[in-house]
C-alpha cells in the first residue's frame, strides 16, 4: 500500500531530523544522513539496492581514498523477514549493523549466522507463544493455520505448531500459500485454502501469518466459495488470529465488512508515544504544497496529488495508515544508531569521512543501552528488544472503517496475557461463546478416548469406571480413588468416603436386643432378691439354695456380655465379650451340672453305684474345675490369637466388627460349654420322674435342650451371615440361652413363692414325697411280678428293689436328704 509505505518513510525522516536537532548529536558536531530504497516487497530488488550502497567501501582500495564518501554505518529495515534475511547475509560480510522494525523470523536471532542483525521487536517465538496462550485462555484447541511460504512463514508455522502441541492444541489444517504476490500458483493455492477453511467448519479459530495482499484475496475467495455453496457470508465467519504481518492492515477487508469476516484479534508490537510524528504531520499540513523543502520524497508525493486534492486530505490519509507500533519501532532504531554514533564521536573527530566504522557502531549498540522518550532500552544477547505485544480487537466504526482497540497485553517474561476492562473491549465476552473444538468438552466424570490414528483433540467422552473419577473437563484419564477408604460410582466427578458401618446403638434391632438384655438383668436381680428373701423355704432349698445365687450371678455376666456386641467395636471390647460370655456361662452350666448330678444321685438306687456317686459328688470341686478349664482355654486364646476389631472393606462401605482371631479357639470354647450342657441334659433326663413340684430334672432337660438347639442353629447362620447384623446373631443366641435358663429354672419357683405359698411349706413337701414314694413302690412291685426272672436285667432290678422298698416313714428322709442337700 502506497500510503503505508510512505508513512514508514516519513517516520524515519522525522526521526533522523529530530535526532540531528537534539543535543545528543549537536554536542559532538555530527548529523545523520540517509538513503531510502524501495524494495517493492521483492528480495531481488532489496539485494540490488544493498549491493549498490555497499560498493562505496571498495573505493578505499584506490590511490585517492580521501575522495570517498562516508560509508553507510547502519541500515534500518527491512519490513519482511525474507528480505531481511537476504540483506543480512550481504551486510554481515562487512559487519554493517542492520536494525529491523518488523522482521520477526526466529532464525534472525541466531548470532552465529546473522551477527550484524538487530531489531527493536521480539522474534516470532514470543508472538507464537502469545497466540498459543490466547487460544488456550479461550479453550480453543482445534484451529487452522495459514501462512505465506518463505523463511518467515515457515519459521512461524514450525514455532506455532511446536508450542501449540505442548498445550494440547491441534491443527485442523495447515495451508502454505506461495510467496509471490500474483500468479496462477498463488490463485490456485488461495482457492484451495478457501475450500479447506470452508470444509473445516468446526475450526472457528484460524491463525494467519500470511501477507496482507494474500489475506485480502483469501477473504474474497471465502466469500465466493460461500456463494458457490449457496450459503451466506455467515458461513465464512471465523476468529482470525492475525500476526503482526497484517494485524494493523485494514486494507485486507477490501469490499467485505468486519461482520462478514467475523472477529479479528491482532498481535502487534508495543505502541509508543507518537507525539513527535503527529507534530511532523501537522507541520506538513500547515506548510501546504511548498513545504517539501529538500525532501525529494515529499516532492514526488505532491506531484502525484490531483489538482482537486488538498494537502489536508493527503495528510489525513497518512494519519489513517499510520501504524503506531511501526512508527515507534522505526524511531527506536534511529535513536539506537544516533546514541552509538554520539558515544563514539565523544572520543574522536567524526567530521572526517571514515572516522566511524560500521562494526564500531555495531559493537557499541550491543553493549550499551540507549534512551528514547525518557525510557532506556537495550538489545539482548540475541540482538532483540522484547517489549511484549499488544493484543488488539478490530471494531467496526463509521460504516466500514475499523478501529483496532488494545484489549490485552502479552508479557513474555511470565508468558501471560493481561486483559483490560475498559469499554473498548466489550466484544471480548462474545469470543467466549465461540467454540473451536473438534469434539465437545468432556465433563467431570468422563475422560477422553481417542481413536487410533485420530488427532488427540478428536475424541469421544467415556464415563469413568467404578472407583475412578475425573474432576475437571477434558481429562485424558480418570484418577483412582483410595479404595481403602473411598469409592466412586461409574461416571463420578469425585470420590465419596465409604460409610463406616457397625452394629450401632441406634439401630432398631440393636435397641430391641438391648432392651431384652437390660430386662434380663433386671429380672435376674429381682429373682435374686426374691430368693434371698425366701432362702429358708423348701422351694428355695430344693432349687439349690446358695447355688441359685451363683447361677443368677453368672447370668448377669452373660447378659452383660451380650450388651458388648453392640456399638463400634474396640480390641478390648472384642476380647471381653467372648471371654465374659464363655466364663460366665460355663459357671452357669457347671452349677446346673452339679444339680443334675444330685438328681442322678437321688434316682440311683444301686447301693454300690450310689456310693460311688456320693464320693464323686463334690460341688465346689466340680464347679471350680469346669470353670478353670474354660479359663485356661480363654487365656490361651487371648495370648496366641486373640479377637481384634477388624475393618472389612466393601465396595461402598467399611464394616467394622470383631474378628475372633482363632475360630478354632472360639469353637473349643463353645464346644466345651455344649459338652457340659449335654452332660447336664443326660443326667437330668434320667431323673425326669421325680416329684413334680420339686423336680429340677424336667426344667434342666428343657433348658439344656433349648441351649443345644439354639447353638446348633447358630453355627450355620453365623457362618453364612455377613454385614452389620453378624454380632446380632450371637447376641440373640446368648439371650435365648439366658432366658431359657431363667424361665425354666427360676420363673416356676417364683410362681410358687408368690402365688402358691401353701405348696412352699414343710408339710406339703413331706406329703408330696410320701405320695411319690408310695407310687414308686407299687410300680416296682408290679414290675417285679410281671417280668420273667430268667432275664438278667430283671434280676438286677429285683436286687435294687429292697433298697427302695423300705417302710414309708423310712424312705422319706432319704429322698428329702438327697433333694434338699
Amino acid at each position: 500500500n502506497t500510503w503505508e509505505g510512505l508513512t514508514k518513510v516519513l517516520a524515519m525522516i522525522n526521526a533522523i531530523e529530530t535526532m540531528n536537532e537534539s543535543p545528543l548529536l549537536r554536542d559532538v558536531g555530527v548529523t545523520l544522513g540517509y538513503r531510502i530504497h524501495d524494495s517493492c516487497s521483492d528480495v531481488s530488488t532489496a539485494l540490488r539496492a544493498t549491493a549498490d550502497f555497499t560498493q562505496q567501501d571498495d573505493c578505499g582500495q584506490g590511490s585517492n581514498a580521501s575522495t570517498c564518501a562516508q560509508p553507510v554505518i547502519a541500515v534500518v529495515g527491512a519490513s519482511y523477514s525474507e528480505m531481511s534475511i537476504a540483506v543480512a547475509r550481504l551486510l554481515t560480510l562487512k559487519m554493517i549493523p542492520q536494525i529491523s522494525y518488523s522482521s520477526t523470523a526466529v532464525i534472525l536471532s541466531d548470532k552465529s549466522r546473522f551477527p550484524a542483525f538487530m531489531r527493536t521487536i521480539p522474534n516470532d517465538k514470543y508472538q507464537t507463544a502469545a497466540m498459543v496462550r490466547f487460544l488456550n485462555d479461550f479453550g480453543w484447541n482445534w484451529v487452522g493455520i495459514v501462512t505465506t511460504d518463505g523463511d518467515y512463514g515457515r519459521s512461524a508455522l514450525d514455532s506455532f505448531v511446536s508450542q501449540a502441541s505442548e498445550k494440547g492444541i491441534c491443527m485442523a489444517f495447515k495451508v502454505v500459500i506461495p510467496g509471490s504476490v500474483t500468479g496462477q500458483d498463488v490463485n490456485s493455492a488461495i482457492r484451495k485454502a478457501a475450500a479447506t477453511i470452508h470444509k473445516n467448519h468446526k475450526a472457528k479459530a484460524i491463525v494467519s501469518f500470511i501477507k496482507p495482499t494474500h489475506m485480502k484475496h483469501l477473504l474474497q475467495e471465502l466469500r465466493d466459495e460461500a456463494e458457490r455453496q449457496g450459503q451466506g457470508t455467515e458461513s465464512m465467519r471465523r476468529v482470525w488470529v492475525a500476526s503482526d504481518n497484517w494485524s494493523s492492515s485494514s486494507s485486507v477487508q477490501g469490499t467485505l465488512t468486519l461482520q462478514d469476516m467475523g472477529h479479528v484479534v491482532g498481535f502487534t508490537f508495543k505502541r509508543g508515544n507518537l507525539s513527535s510524528f503527529n507534530q511532523y504531520l501537522d507541520r506538513l499540513e500547515a506548510a501546504g504544497r511548498h513545504g517539501a523543502g529538500n525532501n525529494t520524497f515529499l516532492e514526488e508525493f505532491y506531484t502525484q496529488l490531483n489538482a482537486s486534492s488538498s494537502v489536508s486530505e493527503a495528510v489525513e490519509n497518512l494519519r489513517e495508515y499510520t501504524h503506531p507500533h511501526t512508527t515507534f519501532n522505526v524511531e527506536m532504531a534511529v535513536s539506537a544508531v544516533a546514541h552509538a554514533v554520539a558515544f563514539l564521536c565523544r572520543s574522536r573527530d567524526c567530521k572526517r569521512p571514515g572516522a566511524v566504522q560500521p562494526w564500531e557502531v555495531l559493537n557499541t549498540m550491543r553493549i550499551r543501552g540507549f534512551k528514547h522518550r525518557e525510557q532506556t532500552y537495550k538489545f539482548d544477547k540475541k540482538g532483540d528488544i522484547n517489549l511484549g505485544y499488544d493484543v488488539t480487537l478490530w471494531r467496526a466504526e463509521r460504516g466500514t472503517t475499523d478501529v483496532h482497540d488494545v484489549v490485552a497485553e502479552y508479557h513474555p517474561l511470565n508468558n501471560s496475557i493481561t486483559y483490560s476492562n475498559h469499554s473498548s473491549s466489550t466484544q471480548l465476552p462474545d469470543l467466549k461463546h465461540i467454540i473451536s473444538k473438534c469434539s465437545n468438552s468432556c465433563t467431570p466424570g468422563e475422560f477422553k478416548k481417542t481413536a487410533e490414528g485420530q488427532h488427540t483433540c478428536c475424541y469421544e467422552c467415556i464415563n469413568c469406571p467404578e472407583n475412578r473419577y475425573s474432576n475437571d473437563t477434558d481429562m485424558d484419564q480418570c484418577l483412582s480413588c483410595d479404595t481403602e477408604t473411598e469409592w466412586a460410582g461409574e461416571g463420578s466427578s469425585n470420590c465419596t468416603l465409604k460409610t463406616l458401618e457397625f452394629f450401632s446403638w441406634r439401630d432398631g434391632f440393636a435397641v430391641v436386643l438391648l432392651t431384652f438384655a437390660a430386662l434380663g438383668i433386671l429380672l435376674v436381680l429381682l429373682v435374686s432378691a426374691l430368693f434371698l428373701q425366701h432362702r429358708d423355704t423348701p422351694i428355695v432349698k430344693a432349687a439349690g439354695g446358695l447355688l441359685c445365687q451363683v447361677i443368677l450371678f453368672s447370668l448377669v455376666g452373660s447378659f452383660i456380655s451380650a450388651i458388648l456386641f453392640v456399638g463400634r467395636p474396640t480390641s478390648l471390647q472384642c476380647k471381653a465379650r467372648q471371654v465374659l460370655f464363655g466364663v460366665s456361662f460355663t459357671l452357669c452350666v457347671s452349677c446346673i451340672l452339679v444339680k443334675s448330678l444330685k438328681i442322678l444321685l437321688a434316682f440311683q438306687f444301686n447301693p454300690e453305684l450310689q456310693g460311688l456317686l456320693r464320693r464323686l459328688y463334690q460341688p465346689h470341686v466340680i464347679i471350680s474345675g469346669c470353670v478353670a478349664l474354660q479359663l485356661v482355654t480363654c487365656i490361651c486364646w487371648l495370648i496366641l490369637k486373640s479377637p481384634v476389631n477388624h475393618v472389612s472393606r466393601n465396595s461402598k462401605t467399611l464394616l467394622e466388627n470383631c474378628h475372633e482371631g482363632s475360630h478354632v479357639a472360639f469353637g473349643v470354647m463353645l464346644g466345651y460349654i455344649a459338652v457340659l450342657a449335654l452332660v447336664c441334659f443326660v443326667c437330668a433326663y434320667k431323673g425326669r420322674k421325680l416329684p413334680q413340684k420339686y423336680n429340677e430334672a424336667k426344667f434342666i432337660t428343657f433348658s439344656m435342650l433349648l441351649y443345644l438347639i439354639s447353638w446348633m442353629l447358630f453355627v450355620p447362620v453365623y457362618v453364612t451371615t455377613e454385614g452389620i447384623y453378624l454380632p446380632a446373631v450371637e447376641m440373640v443366641v446368648i439371650l435365648i440361652s439366658n432366658y431359657g435358663i431363667l424361665s425354666c429354672h427360676f420363673f416356676p419357683k417364683c410362681y410358687v413363692i408368690l402365688f402358691r405359698k401353701e405348696q412352699n411349706t414343710q408339710s406339703a413337701f413331706k406329703k408330696n414325697l410320701y405320695e411319690y414314694s408310695r407310687k414308686t413302690t407299687e410300680s416296682l412291685s408290679v414290675s417285679e411280678t410281671s417280668l420273667p426272672e430268667q432275664k438278667s436285667s430283671s434280676q438286677l432290678f429285683i436286687i435294687s428293689t429292697p433298697s427302695l422298698y423300705v417302710p414309708e416313714r423310712e424312705s422319706m428322709p432319704i429322698l428329702k436328704n438327697v433333694i434338699l442337700m
